[in-house]
């Protein structure tokens, strides 16, 4: 897939005033710091798209980017922030919550995990919630660039090995770089499939 256009449209944090087009939607969520906003800008070649900063916990609202005016991507607030009140960490779970549950649109999420550290905690609750919940879901790796490959593939066979304790198979998975452009075509392909079978179960 050829990016041709990528705009912003609505940011807030009730699902009900999120776009009511019948379009594919695809989620980006992770820990807060995993390079999420980096990614997004590298996969829409638009390098401020997505506002990165060096401050984790940026993103605390939904916000809807309009692809090629054919899809949406969505870029959702990171979890796992300390520094973030709990004030706040409980409204980022209950609209997090409410748009993974209550979001017809949404045809795929995309977990976003730094390849860099050992198996998180939070990371694998939440995959365990999309999974109990029959949310469709892929891994993407990023930050591959920051390691050798022996460390790289020894790190994501150690995700693997305890994802498979509790589920029957490894879902999708993209490794990526948004230094060096690495998964992308990878990832927007996917996409593309996927909204390819989109177009002909609504047709």
């Amino acid at each position: 897939m050829r990016i041709k256009s990528a705009e912003f449209v609505i940011s807030n944090t009730d699902i009900y005033k999120c776009p009511k087009e019948d379009l594919p939607e695809y989620a980006f969520i992770g820990r807060s710091n995993v390079g999420k906003s980096s990614l997004i800008n590298m996969l829409t070649n638009c390098k401020k798209l997505a506002k990165t900063s060096g401050k984790p916990g940026k993103t605390q609202l939904i916000n809807h980017f309009i692809i090629n005016e054919n899809w949406f991507l969505v870029d959702l607030p990171g979890y796992g922030y300390a520094k973030v009140s709990k004030s706040k960490r409980k409204t980022f779970q209950k609209f997090i919550k409410d748009y993974f549950l209550k979001r017809k649109q949404l045809v795929c999420s995309f977990v976003l995990i730094d390849s860099r550290l050992e198996p998180q905690k939070i990371d694998l609750e939440f995959m365990e919630f999309l999974g109990e919940n029959e949310i469709p879901f892929c891994i993407i790796f990023t930050k591959a660039d920051k390691l050798n490959k022996n460390t790289l593939q020894k790190n994501i066979a150690n995700y693997k090995k305890i994802i498979l304790e509790t589920w029957e198979e490894i879902p999708t998975y993209f490794i990526t770089s948004a230094t060096k452009n690495t998964g992308k075509d990878e990832v927007l392909d996917f996409i593309d499939n996927v909204n390819n079978s989109f177009q002909e179960n609504i047709t």
